[in-house]
């Protein structure tokens, strides 16, 4: 356990620093390109990006991850040749990839966006173009993440992720004058490339071995393809309902792709943090604990339990005092306060997803610990549907802030169908015990909600600057919440207070 609680410090500390960087990055955006045709085509094009790494992080990895645990228990020289031959063949696939979209891009750009004007279309196949020139790179950094996961090692994928963010900022802050939008893209492009070579050092330090190989044990084969193919169709079930949002939100009017990429970027900012530290760890001991079933609900318990009380204050938080966010962030140069206040409904309509997606990855994780990935697909290509039906019935009337609406149902939704299946195997027992620490973590980020509220209201914070707002508000909420859920949760909040002296 030392390992993984130097791991949590580490890859936390790192976490933020990647999300300062993305608002450093975004900061940057706004100020050179405001919200605009140039900045909805890099948005829409970069939706190719998340496609792919939500394929190899979630796909690929909660399928690979627990195999390969196991498969190393029971032979460990078989396990590296199969994992070797498996991550040959997926960089061979990849390399199609980036050819095929590379020629491609004019044609299916078009058709997944169609309701775009003729400026950002032009922009967007272009920019796609060269995101899919480096796919293989970009794949790369992925799969190394999962390889080093399993050796828990965990900093080495933040710092690529860190860079990937950091360099797109950099090259748009001194080289936008030269290259525009694209400083973006190719800030993006190096970054990446250098992040896969901290990862290929850290892995080459471990006992990974890599060797040119492409055959693989028959029955390492046919179980990971028999439990990959559910699992990537799962992880693209969010990127479509992501190409479904996008697709009504280009023809809602221009900059609207921008105000809802604006807006769920800070709603992602949490989660993001969480997925990436936390709850990466709790998959890694979810994966080696499938065999103790009191190991396995405790954990999944444990799970849940940051996730609320880490994740829901943030929630009520942004809910008082999200137009401070937004104007911090965002609003200065080419950005203006009317782009803020677009951003800022968007934000509010996007809230339940804090919460919702923070849990509900919990839940996920769970299923593909113990080998469910079938069951994660069913239940989530349901959403597509809902969320085709939630935007077909409400963007042509409410405009871009139906497809917040929509996406905020959608992750309740499945919220709620992976709770019935996940706590139909834990037990009643479990399922009561999760709505007791619902209940009392409730009540403290309620108080900590209208505490902040009154105190914006009294002290006419409002009427401040943004940063000032924040400087003000923020630690009054944060002090509030520790106490009441010290008050309302001892128990909750001697395990998180011993979890982070540790």
């Amino acid at each position: 356990m030392g390992s993984l609680k130097k791991a949590a410090l580490w890859t936390t500390a790192l976490a933020l620093l990647l999300k300062v960087s993305g608002f450093i990055r975004e900061s940057i955006v706004a100020k050179e390109f405001g919200a605009s045709a140039e900045t909805d085509a890099y948005f829409l094009a970069f939706g190719f990006i998340t496609l792919v790494v939500a394929m190899i992080s979630t796909g690929f990895n909660n399928v690979f991850l627990p195999m390969y645990i196991k498969s190393r228990k029971e032979k460990a020289n078989a396990s590296d040749d199969n994992a070797n031959a498996l991550l040959n063949w997926t960089m061979l696939l990849f390399i199609v990839v980036s050819v095929l979209g590379w020629f491609f891009a004019s044609a299916f750009v078009p058709f997944i966006y169609g309701n775009m004007s003729p400026e950002t279309e032009v922009l967007a196949i272009r920019m796609t173009q060269i995101f899919f020139a480096f796919m293989t790179m970009i794949a790369l950094s992925g799969l190394l993440d999962s390889y080093l996961q399993s050796r828990r090692i965990f900093v080495p994928s933040q710092l690529a992720k860190l860079l990937a963010t950091l360099m797109a900022a950099l090259f748009a802050l001194f080289s936008s004058d030269i290259w525009g939008i694209y400083s973006l893209v190719y800030g993006f492009v190096a970054g990446t490339v250098l992040g896969v070579l901290i990862q290929i050092v850290a892995l080459g330090r471990s006992d990974y071995k890599w060797r040119p190989v492409f055959g693989m044990e028959r029955e390492f084969r046919v179980a990971f393809l028999a439990l990959i193919v559910p699992s990537l169709l799962n992880s693209v079930v969010g990127q479509v309902n992501l190409f479904v949002n996008r697709f009504f939100a280009s023809g809602t009017g221009d900059a609207s792709v921008t105000y809802l990429n604006n807006s769920s970027l800070i709603i992602s900012i949490p989660n993001a943090i969480y997925a990436t530290t936390l709850a990466a760890i709790i998959f890694t001991l979810m994966s080696e604990q499938t065999s103790d079933m009191a190991k396995f609900r405790d954990t999944v318990f444990r799970g849940m339990e940051i996730s609320l009380v880490t994740l829901l204050p943030v929630a009520v938080g942004l809910l008082v005092v999200g137009d401070a966010v937004v104007a911090f962030i965002y609003e200065r140069g080419m950005f203006t306060a009317l782009d803020t206040a677009n951003t800022h409904l968007a934000l509010l309509l996007y809230l339940p997803i804090i919460v919702f997606q923070g849990m509900q990855l919990i839940l996920s994780r769970s299923m593909y610990a113990r080998g469910k990935t079938a069951v994660v697909f069913r239940i989530s290509v349901t959403t597509i549907g809902v969320n085709i039906l939630l935007n077909w019935l409400l963007v042509d009337k409410y405009g871009y802030p139906a497809l917040a609406i929509a996406a905020s149902s959608v992750s309740i939704y499945y919220f709620v169908v992976s709770m019935v299946v996940v706590y139909r195997d834990l037990g009643t027992a479990e399922l009561k015990r999760f709505g007791r620490m619902s209940l009392r973590v409730v009540v403290p980020a309620a108080v900590m909600g209208l505490a902040v509220w009154g105190a914006k209201a009294g002290l006419g914070a409002a009427n401040w600057t943004a940063i000032l707002q924040l400087a003000v508000l923020v630690p009054i909420g944060a002090v509030v919440y520790v106490v009441m859920v010290r008050v309302f949760y001892r128990e909750g909040f001697n395990r998180l207070v011993g979890m982070v002296k540790r």
